[in-house]
């Protein structure tokens, strides 16, 4: 079993490329996107690693850490990384966990059902150390990090303001307010105005996060 959407991320202590961290100390204060890949010296976790290596400022600008995991040792992950930096035209600089062991990824359900290698799976972690999102490819699918940093727009918008992110949303794109926030209390939250197409279904502005948590209760 994985880890559910709202549960804490269990905590443990790793060797990585970085040296050993333990994760709660590793995401405390930020948000922290946590992949696991099958294996290094493969194609599709060579293109994975490049794409997430060119995206770190945009992770790092959304306030969340990047952390690797496989069974591979860290010296294969050195010499893998020196591999995906010529042939991805990047430079890997985030932590990636040395699970030789298996025992991280049984903690955190992602072994594979062979126990030999991990799914190709994918956590954001939020700064309360909660899982907010979990999400399994199949081993020869690679992963969408767009996709992933889209999501954790909403994330942080959604965490933070009375809203939902509709189908297809990206940011500074329209949102819709939650169905319990009563009407009086989204004309006080949501001063850009709102569009009732349903009592249900109310169109707003994108809040601004510079504003702060705002409650409706």
């Amino acid at each position: 079993m994985g880890v559910f959407v709202g549960e804490q991320v269990p905590d443990f202590t790793a060797q990585t490329t970085k040296g050993e961290i333990s994760l709660h100390d590793y995401v405390t204060g930020s948000w922290c996107v946590l992949f696991a890949h099958p294996a290094n010296f493969t194609p599709v976790c060579t293109t994975e690693f490049g794409m997430v290596s060119k995206l770190q400022d945009e992770f790092e600008a959304r306030n969340c850490k990047i952390l690797g995991l496989s069974r591979d040792t860290v010296d294969a992950h050195e010499a893998w990384i020196k591999e995906i930096n010529e042939t991805q035209e990047t430079e890997v600089n985030f932590p990636v966990i040395a699970d030789e062991d298996g025992e991280i990824s049984q903690l955190l359900g992602v072994a594979n059902a062979r126990g030999n290698i991990v799914n190709r799976t994918l956590y954001i972690i939020d700064p309360n150390r909660d899982c907010q999102l979990s999400i399994v490819y199949p081993e020869n699918t690679g992963r969408n990090f767009y996709e992933v940093l889209r999501t954790l727009d909403s994330l942080q918008l959604t965490s933070y303001h009375a809203v939902g992110t509709p189908a297809n949303w990206a940011a500074g794109e329209d949102v819709v307010i939650l169905p319990d926030v009563p009407e009086e209390k989204a004309e006080e939250l949501f001063p850009k105005g709102f569009t009732t197409i349903k009592p249900y279904l109310r169109i707003t502005p994108m809040p601004d996060l510079s504003e702060g948590p705002l409650s409706f209760e």
